[in-house]
């Protein structure tokens, strides 16, 4: 990558006016200091939107009025995914450095990725190479959240760290693998989160935030291998796990498709009718993930499924759909007295304005399976919409 000096002062303003703002408004546990009553949200929300740094100001006037604050929840999180540029790059695109600059407005209690935070995933990338990405990831994502005390829930990705077997059942990408954990695991790179169980980090961990258990699997491939899967249930079954108010999985790839180009075994999880039911036995409310480039939140049975939106490289049309793809940003809002649980509000990273539900299609049908969109049920369909799905996906993939 060329150095250009104006590109790293204004990284470095942002940076900054990043770290003033948020830290302003934080102690130095962000755990311990969560709004306790929803005056204290509003006036923190009113005081931020009213203390913008010019960077996250200048966004919200150029949306003109697209960008704003939305209600906020007992907890808040932002979501991204899908950071990375072409193979081997150590920059990004204007978009990701866009949502960090963006956080300010929202200040979120947590921010959470459902991987491919660099563009790995090839053997022809050096060790200084890999090393490479993951400092420029570090300069663009990771240090401004930990200067501004915002903790990190990641999983990983196939471009991070790919998971991918070669025939004789070796990792094809082990020198990514290594390279991410000694990332991960370097003591300087700690993401705050509160880990329950992080002997396998970064592919396999848990970790919790009041009263939230979260999960982060290795979906960086399509299998997860039979001892990793006693793991999930064990740890799904686990005290902490049941007692929590609320339980989110991290995952990279999807368990169902949804986008044109993904739209085939391999860009899925393998037997993702029975990993659903494993997560619902457990009741896990939401699996997020990323991979297919393509913002849809959706259900299938009892599972809400949030497939991400993606901040960098290469957005993509959902299944179906004739409109362009979209890059985007999630703001997720959890109420725990509230039916849903959690709330959505997701803009285009392009345009500035919120996605919001109706403009997008109603149910989706992957090769593997039907997905509904979050605020419509199996019996809303109409009779034809029904029978496109059966004649396309057969009864079985067509079930609610």
């Amino acid at each position: 990558m060329r150095f250009s000096l104006s590109r790293f002062l204004a990284r470095f303003f942002v940076a900054l006016c990043l770290v003033g703002v948020l830290y302003a408004c934080r102690a130095s546990s962000p755990q311990a200091n969560a709004p306790s009553s929803p005056t204290e949200q509003t006036a923190i929300a009113q005081t931020t939107s009213a203390q913008l740094p010019p960077a996250a100001q200048a966004l919200v006037d150029q949306s003109q009025g697209g960008l704003f604050n939305p209600p906020r929840g007992d907890v808040r999180f932002v979501v991204i995914s899908d950071l990375n540029d072409a193979y081997g790059s150590t920059d990004y695109s204007r978009e990701v450095d866009q949502g960090i600059a963006l956080l300010p407005l929202w200040q979120p209690d947590m921010v959470l990725c459902s991987g491919d935070m660099v563009a790995g995933q090839s053997p022809t990338l050096t060790p200084d190479q890999l090393k490479a990405m993951w400092a420029a990831f570090d300069d663009h994502v990771a240090a401004p959240l930990r200067q501004a005390k915002i903790p990190y829930g990641f999983t990983i990705g196939n471009h991070d760290a790919s998971a991918a077997l070669g025939v004789k059942g070796n990792f094809l990408f082990q020198r990514e693998r290594d390279i991410a954990s000694d990332y991960w695991r370097d003591p300087a790179h700690n993401p705050g989160v509160k880990f329950i169980d992080q002997e396998d980090y970064p592919f396999f961990f848990t970790f919790e935030y009041q009263d939230i258990f979260f999960m982060a699997w290795d979906g960086s491939s399509n299998n997860i291998p039979p001892e990793k899967l006693a793991w999930v249930e064990k740890s799904l079954a686990s005290e902490k796990a049941q007692s929590a108010k609320l339980r989110i999985l991290l995952g990279h790839l999807p368990l169902y498709a949804v986008a044109v180009g993904r739209n085939e075994p391999a860009e899925v999880m393998q037997n993702a009718d029975q990993l659903r039911s494993l997560l619902e036995k457990y009741k896990v409310h939401t699996y997020i993930s990323g991979h297919h480039h393509a913002y849809y939140p959706a259900h299938r049975g009892g599972l809400q499924l949030l497939h991400m939106g993606i901040l960098g490289s290469g957005p993509r049309p959902l299944v179906d759909f004739p409109k362009p793809p979209r890059k985007a940003i999630t703001v997720m809002d959890v109420k725990f007295d509230s039916p849903e649980l959690t709330t959505y509000t997701t803009f285009d990273m392009k345009t500035l304005k919120q996605i919001k539900n109706e403009e997008l299609p109603r149910f989706l049908l992957g090769h593997n399976g039907i997905t509904l969109r979050r605020d419509v049920e199996w019996n809303a369909l109409t009779a034809q919409e029904k029978a496109a799905c059966v004649n396309r996906l057969g009864a079985k993939r067509c079930t609610a």
